[in-house]
């Protein structure tokens, strides 16, 4: 499993789109991303707008139900989240959750997961939060139980934090289920991913990417394994437009914090910005999202027209 070229879509709120159509939207936004070459489709495993995108209020559809609807509504691209928050799960319900959306799809299920972090969400709904270690025990321990119960092997954890008693995983349709690690952490996230991950998504601001990719090279071989064997991506916020100065003008809906983020052109001129400062800083692949503008019409296509023959 590889993603060299994604569309998450973390953007639910459509001027003019009434809710009871919004899912078609989506999945409109998947079918044309499908027809681009795109190779995955992703959404946020999160309750509440993010900071940056919108006002916390704002339409969020759950990862789960989403990504199972689209299974029916796609027949090629993986599907996942970008990335499951541990702390929402029980990590034996999780790992039987992503191996439903394996069989539904018939193979095209990717687990991608990280520690958690949008505190409001816990606050709101009484999801257990914990300090910013205690995230990462409870995600190692999660791992432990999932990673056997996604081979059709069963799990046992008398853990901290969570418990398994030879936990079983039936049906399956593959041998096993892809992992995805989601973050920057150079300590926690990327030790996890080299003992654990398949596939590690970096989400960072793009003067540290070139270090990023550095270090976790090193945790691979610290224990042993190919950095080869561990495939990356890059999550890119999209600011493409028609013309140069559509563009301009969706950038400055983006905060500043975020702008390092982003890449602003057309299509041809975010390939390339992509090409130079992500791709050729030694990332496998790119996810990439269009918050603004990829429920119109044609823009995922456009993009992915621009950006597939960097990935081959």
């Amino acid at each position: 499993m590889t993603i060299r070229l994604g569309y998450q879509i973390p953007n639910f709120t459509y001027p003019g789109v009434p809710n009871e159509n919004l899912f078609e939207t989506v999945a409109a936004q998947a079918r044309e991303a499908e027809g681009a070459g795109f190779d995955t489709v992703l959404v946020m495993d999160h309750f509440y707008q993010l900071p940056g995108i919108g006002d916390p209020s704002a339409n969020m559809l759950e990862a789960y139900t989403t990504l199972g609807a689209l299974a029916s509504a796609t027949s090629t691209v993986q599907l996942s989240t970008l990335v499951t928050g541990n702390t929402y799960r029980n990590p034996a319900l999780l790992a039987k959750t992503v191996t439903t959306l394996d069989v539904v799809s018939k193979g095209r299920a990717v687990l991608g997961i990280g520690a958690g972090w949008f505190e409001r969400e816990h606050h709101d709904m009484g999801f257990e939060f914990g300090t910013f270690g205690q995230r990462f025990e409870r995600l190692e321990e999660a791992l432990t139980i999932i990673t056997p119960m996604l081979r059709g092997e069963q799990a046992s954890l008398d853990g901290q934090w969570y418990q398994a008693r030879n936990a079983m995983n039936n049906p399956r349709v593959r041998d096993t289920v892809p992992i995805m690690l989601g973050g920057s952490g150079e300590q926690k996230t990327f030790r996890l991913a080299a003992r654990f991950a398949d596939h590690m998504n970096i989400i960072c601001d793009l003067d540290v990417l070139p270090h990023k990719i550095s270090v976790l090279r090193q945790r691979c071989e610290e224990i042993g394994r190919d950095p080869a064997t561990l495939a990356t991506s890059f999550l890119i916020m999209g600011m493409a437009g028609e013309t140069e100065q559509e563009a301009k003008e969706l950038g400055e809906t983006i905060p500043e914090d975020r702008r390092n983020r982003a890449f602003l052109g057309t299509p041809d001129q975010v390939a390339e910005q992509i090409q130079e400062r992500v791709l050729g800083a030694g990332v496998d692949g790119v996810c990439i999202n269009l918050i603004r503008n990829g429920h119109r019409p044609g823009v995922v296509a456009a993009v992915g027209a621009a950006l597939k023959p960097l990935v081959g």
